[in-house]
């Protein structure tokens, strides 16, 4: 690699690209990472996870306090809304992570390339005018708002937005209508909702968060329709139109049927993302993409051209953060002749509602196609922590199958349920037996301990239950 300008170029400085960077320059390979933010960090620290967390954590407060909560709990308050103050935590959230990012870049001797990179040939791009080639280049640029056909996005006057503009608003809408019941809408909805608005939530499909187990989809409706938001399911967008500060859209069945209208202060298009690798030149190392834009990769990540490899939201695959970074410390390993390794297999997901909803491996459905299975189920109601904590609303789920007792799947709605996810994967990660975890001691009173109890459940043996 000497008679290259870098042993590793990556382009983007997401989650993916960010971590292969530094990976790859601990690992002693002389690295740069391309990226056009005058920030680092992707779409996830500055404009998605992170201060999409931020407003979460900070209206789930708000909520508590305006809405009878803390009143249970002998705390009475009444709180006044500064919508100003709270962008500025989540700006300034924002602000030191990224600014870390910089900090550890400098500290591994990681090049930052600032512009945008397009390449010229499979070890040299162009960026901002400059080539640079490189022994192997990593594609890592994340992906972006997917695009709702005829409907104009415009965040600067906040009426129709994206996910970037809804975190932007700078005052409370009185109605909001979401376009889709995946994660991002239902967060995000979730924020103005607390805030004071009425959010409703249109999705195409007949239940909420497509791609998690049934049970908890059914849950999840039930507990959002419970906090206030109105769903309606099994119902498509046919236009939006926009006149002044209002909104207006066309919906019907989405096995067709009659037409309604719904007006809203703001509508938050919320129906996925698409990987970016438009502007990238790949026409000119004859790289294609598959019908749905994404790198194909192989188990090492590298695509159909020698010396280029591709992670994160531009390969197959959940798009997700910490899958992004796995990937990155992955091929970071790969290129410096070592074994990366990730379990596509057990990657979780988390939604970070009130309460939280996670799950990891297969569903209850999924499981039931490879063979005879076994569950277990122990309610948030009759654990103690969350009765302590007034949070009764959730369960957890485990999934085994039947002949061996191997977990297959554990998904679980509850207020920390992003935090129990990451036992269930590591045990699984194990090999582990629904009876591993029965038996594992779990300290007491916490929100852990309805896995203990649905790995018992498994066996028609819950304590509590």
């Amino acid at each position: 690699m000497a008679e290259h300008d870098f042993d590793v170029l990556i382009i983007g400085a997401g989650p993916g690209g960010y971590v292969a960077a530094i990976r790859a320059a601990q690992l002693g390979l002389k690295t740069a990472c391309v990226e056009s933010r005058a920030t680092l960090g992707g779409t996830c620290l500055n404009v998605g996870c992170i201060p999409s967390k931020a407003m979460l954590h900070a209206s789930e407060y708000f909520d508590a306090a305006a809405n009878g909560s803390m009143a249970s709990m002998g705390i009475d308050v009444t709180p006044k809304l500064n919508l100003d103050a709270m962008h500025g935590q989540r700006k300034d959230a924002v602000k030191q992570l990224t600014g870390g990012i910089e900090f550890l870049f400098k500290k591994s001797k990681v090049t930052w390339l600032k512009g945008l990179a397009s390449f010229k040939d499979a070890n040299t791009v162009e960026v901002d005018g400059k080539s640079y080639t490189a022994g192997e280049i990593v594609i890592a640029t994340g992906s972006s708002v997917t695009q709702l056909p005829g409907v104009e996005i415009d965040n600067d006057k906040g009426v129709v937005v994206d996910s970037t503009g809804a975190l932007e608003l700078p005052k409370v809408p009185k109605t909001m209508v979401v376009i889709g019941g995946g994660v991002i809408g239902l967060e995000l909805g979730s924020v103005w909702r607390r805030l004071g608005a009425e959010v409703t939530v249109v999705e195409y499909l007949d239940q909420l968060l497509p791609g998690m187990d049934d049970d908890i989809r059914k849950e999840a409706a039930k507990i959002f329709k419970k906090q206030g938001m109105e769903l309606k399911l099994s119902t498509k967008v046919t236009g939006v139109s926009v006149r002044g500060k209002t909104a207006t859209l066309t919906v019907e069945p989405a096995a067709g049927g009659d037409a309604e209208t719904l007006k809203a202060d703001c509508v938050l298009v919320a129906i996925g993302r698409k990987p970016n690798t438009e502007g990238l030149g790949l026409e000119n190392i004859g790289l294609e993409t598959n019908e749905r834009g994404q790198i194909e990769v192989d188990g090492q990540f590298r695509t159909s051209v020698d010396g280029v490899r591709a992670i994160g939201d531009v390969v197959p695959g959940p798009m997700l953060a910490h899958k992004a970074e796995d990937e990155g410390i992955a091929v970071a390993e790969w290129i410096a002749g070592q074994i990366g390794i990730v379990n596509h297999d057990l990657i979780p997901g988390v939604v970070y509602t009130w309460p939280e909803i996670a799950g990891v491996g297969l569903t209850e459905a999924q499981a039931k196609e490879k063979g005879p299975i076994k569950v277990g189920k122990f309610p948030m109601l009759a654990n103690s922590r969350a009765k302590t904590n007034h949070e009764p609303d959730g369960f957890v789920k485990v999934i085994a199958e039947a002949e061996s007792d191997k977990v297959l799947g554990v998904w679980c709605i509850a207020s920390v349920a992003g935090t129990m996810i990451a036992q269930a994967t590591q045990a699984m990660e194990f090999g582990a037996l629904s009876e591993d975890i029965a038996y594992t001691c779990h300290a007491h009173p916490t929100h852990s301990e309805a896995i203990k109890e649905a790995a018992m459940a498994v066996q028609g043996k819950p304590i509590h239950m």
